[in-house]
């Protein structure tokens, strides 16, 4: 898994760091999926169960030469540098899309999980235990997509329980982190509010203004921030560990699983929904910190094959399938010249 990398492989790392990184902030798309697409999913796994006692210990001795190499570190930090840029960049970028031309996102990243469909079922070994595994997969998803969010909970256990939940969608392709974290109530408060005060904290710090000590609003939420992170930490080491086992024991029942769950998870991102806000008791719309209204579910529908836009639509559903293929056609390129 340590091979040597070139300067290109690794600028190519931080943008599939870039891409992982929005898709995780999409509600119903999975950075998985970019993961298991772009041919780099299984080294992901097995970097990240590397971070273990044995690590630990390394760490702790003061050996940080054979820590970095053992956990596959300049794979696993170029891979993070592109996330966390991704997160106030590109999906910054990706937010004002999505206010804007909401259909047209929503019909690209459609067609993307299309494509990621055919790819990682393209040339597979179907038999009766994959078939069923897909078809558990399948039923699974639907299921998710289409469960009713719960209200916002702040107890510590829960958000550390939301913090190993909402990481899976990194881990598991088909299953968005950020689509769950609004089934469990928690989207706004763990990844609009803790954010926002986390980032207001540090602007203060930075003008060498610590009133924020005294803003117990602000020490709760930051609060929360820390157990969240705690727990994503936590769910990222677990389930990779549970992750590499399957693998490695059941590598076709376990991709069956996932292309059933891929499969179910498109009704997340069917592009023709309205978004339903959550409102109050006098039927008032509900805003978070930053002014916005805050989703509470999707009502799908049929398009209208009437208007342009439908059309337009469609054309970006095909572009998002070409560019998977696109992706596929330069990995199987690149491993032919190496």
């Amino acid at each position: 898994m340590n091979s040597v990398r070139t300067l290109r492989d690794r600028v190519f790392l931080v943008i599939k760091g870039l891409a992982m990184g929005a898709a995780n902030k999409v509600p119903g798309v999975s950075g998985g999926i970019v993961a298991f697409v772009a041919g780099f999913y299984e080294e992901f796994i097995y970097s990240l169960q590397k971070i273990n006692l044995k690590a630990l210990k390394l760490l702790i001795n003061g050996r940080f030469k054979s820590f970095f190499r053992y956990i596959n570190g300049r794979f696993l930090g170029l891979l993070i540098f592109g996330m966390l840029v991704s997160y106030f960049s590109v999906s910054k970028i990706l937010d004002f899309f999505i206010a804007k031309k909401e259909l047209f996102v929503w019909a690209t990243f459609f067609g993307m999980i299309l494509g990621s469909i055919y790819y990682i079922s393209r040339g597979f070994c179907w038999n009766r235990k994959t078939v069923i595994s897909a078809i558990a997969g399948l039923l699974v998803g639907i299921s998710i997509s289409f469960l009713s969010p719960a209200r916002e909970n702040t107890n510590l256990l829960f958000i550390f329980l939301c913090g190993i939940i909402s990481v899976s969608g990194m881990t598991l392709p088909g299953l968005s982190g950020s689509f769950i974290l609004i089934l469990l109530g928690n989207y706004v408060l763990l990844l609009v509010d803790s954010v926002n005060a986390l980032y207001d904290t540090f602007a203060e710090m930075l003008r060498g203004d610590f009133s924020f000590l005294q803003n117990e609003e602000r020490i709760d939420v930051l609060i929360i921030l820390g157990v969240f992170t705690l727990g994503s930490a936590t769910g990222l080491v677990t389930i990779s560990h549970l992750l590499n086992y399957v693998l490695k024991h059941y590598k076709n029942i376990t991709t069956a699983i996932i292309i059933g769950f891929i499969t179910g998870s498109l009704g997340v991102v069917w592009p023709w929904k309205e978004t339903i806000y959550r409102t109050n008791e006098a039927g008032k719309f509900i805003f978070d910190s930053e002014g916005h209204r805050i989703i509470q579910n999707y009502r799908r529908y049929i398009p209208d094959f009437s208007i342009s836009e439908t059309w337009i639509a469609i054309a970006f559903v095909i572009f998002g399938i070409f560019v998977v293929l696109s992706l596929d056609w330069y990995g199987r390129r690149t491993r032919k010249v190496k």
